[in-house]
């Protein structure tokens, strides 16, 4: 009779609880009310050109000093440190920052820089053939003296009235 009386409390339970619902199951599986659909207008995205705002004084000035910060890198790489590849990118970044520097002067220093120009690509083609380090001394102070020559020729004190107009 106990076991009866049991069982029939735990079904009646049993039902009890199934018949009210978890709430949170219920709130899982009931559908919600669509609200206002906002539209939403699409971006449409125009490409602007932005043209530098700084003067060609100011420009020549910031390539000057990227070359000098890659000219340093070269001449720190192959004095202190034996990778390849940071020497030759080194020394391509600071060729590209050269031949900018040279849009901004005018023919007669452009064939004065062009010399530097080619010292350079001959030092980045020597330091790219050079794979085991084997002439790390004469290509630093090829660098040292490229870096020295250009400062002292291509300031920006000295190039300021043979900029280009």
């Amino acid at each position: 009779m106990k076991i009866k009386n049991i069982v029939y409390l735990s079904m009646v339970y049993f039902l009890v609880f199934n018949l009210i619902g978890c709430d949170a199951f219920v709130r899982k599986f009931t559908r919600k009310k669509k609200g206002e659909t906002v539209t939403r207008e699409e971006m449409v995205l125009v490409p602007q050109e932005y043209k530098p705002t700084m003067s060609k004084e100011e420009q020549y000035r910031q390539y000057l000093l990227f070359w000098k910060s890659w000219q340093d890198e070269i001449i720190e790489s192959l004095s202190y440190s034996k990778n390849h590849k940071k020497q030759v990118k080194s020394a391509g970044e600071a060729l590209k920052n050269l031949n900018n520097m040279r849009a901004f002067l005018n023919e007669k220093k452009q064939k004065q820089l062009d010399v530097y120009i080619n010292q350079l690509k001959a030092l980045k083609e020597y330091i790219a053939g050079d794979l085991y380090g084997s002439d790390i001394y004469t290509n630093r102070q090829k660098a040292e003296s490229i870096r020295r020559t250009v400062l002292r020729e291509f300031s920006y004190n000295k190039v300021k009235k043979d900029m280009s107009p």
